[in-house]
């Protein structure tokens, strides 16, 4: 669909399903807070939403997705946004809001709550970004299923907050634009995070609670950049292409530190071409109750 309106929430597809999935209360403005409440039959939906590219300078993406499936990745050229999303019409209803450069994807309620979208794909949300343009992306999701494609789309801030998810994100292409800050926050997550160095970032943010984060910092650098770790009761696994220079500085109680190929050198362990690396990072970690662990790539 491509229209001038702000709202958009036309249901193009229906299927009626039996009962088996917990009803849900939430509170929500495009998302999914829940608590389980009872049992309901299902009455699925999908809704399609698009607009094309009018002059715009920039925009600003606010996602909001409790549960479910959610796909991300570049657009078509000329097409700002495309949405599509699987959901449940008995108890929730799309609003895709766009106005003045910002792009608002969620659920409100329209029943006594919100069913969670389930993780074999029965709710689900595909959406693509135009390369286009300059992109301040905010997505938050809770017991979702999150593939995230930001190879060649031109992010200029980057925040992502998971729950108790399945999260893979994926820079395959450099970021045209220079991204002051990308922020990630998992909670009982799994994180895979591959082709960091393709982000352009001054600084990259983590902070991870009892979950596991695997973190690839392959690509093609364009500068030094900066990485924060704050960890609690969990894991991570540090990867780094040969001939990037790494200096890892820890404060860890209670944490287990494999930093092969690293030598000491005071509180700080270096890449063993630190002093002549022509593109360094520099990461410091707060670890409690956790490992840290690093591996070289060819």
């Amino acid at each position: 669909m491509n229209s001038s309106s702000p709202w958009m929430n036309p249901p193009v597809h229906r299927e009626r399903r039996g009962a088996g999935l917990a009803r849900l209360t939430c509170a929500a403005i495009g998302g999914l807070a829940c608590t389980a409440t009872g049992l309901a039959a299902q009455d699925w939906s999908t809704v399609t939403a698009s607009r094309q590219l009018g002059g715009e300078r920039e925009i600003e993406v606010q996602v909001e997705y409790g549960a479910g499936v959610l796909d991300l990745r570049p657009g078509e050229p000329g097409t700002l946004y495309r949405m599509e999303l699987r959901y449940d019409r008995d108890l929730m209803e799309p609003q895709t809001h766009y106005e003045d450069g910002v792009l608002e994807i969620g659920m409100d309620r329209v029943g006594r709550g919100i069913r969670m979208g389930s993780r074999d794909g029965s709710g689900r949300l595909d959406l693509e970004l135009s390369p286009e343009v300059p992109l301040l992306l905010d997505l938050e999701f809770g017991a979702a299923r999150a593939d995230l494609d930001l190879g060649g789309l031109a992010i200029r801030e980057l925040n992502v907050e998971t729950g108790a998810s399945d999260t893979r994100i994926e820079v395959s292409m450099p970021n045209p634009v220079e991204l002051e800050l990308a922020s990630f926050e998992a909670g009982a997550a799994n994180l895979v995070a591959t082709g960091l160095g393709n982000l352009n970032a001054d600084r990259i943010r983590l902070e991870a609670k009892a979950g596991k984060a695997t973190l690839d910092f392959d690509g093609e650098w364009q500068r030094d950049a900066d990485v924060d770790l704050d960890l609690d009761l969990g894991a991570v696994e540090l990867r780094f292409p040969r001939g990037l220079g790494v200096q890892l500085v820890v404060d860890a109680l209670l944490t287990s530190v494999d930093a092969q190929e690293m030598f000491r050198r005071g509180d700080s362990y270096y890449s063993a071409d630190w002093d002549g690396a022509e593109t360094r990072l520099t990461i410091e970690v707060d670890a409690h109750i956790g490992a840290i662990d690093v591996v070289w790539t060819p």
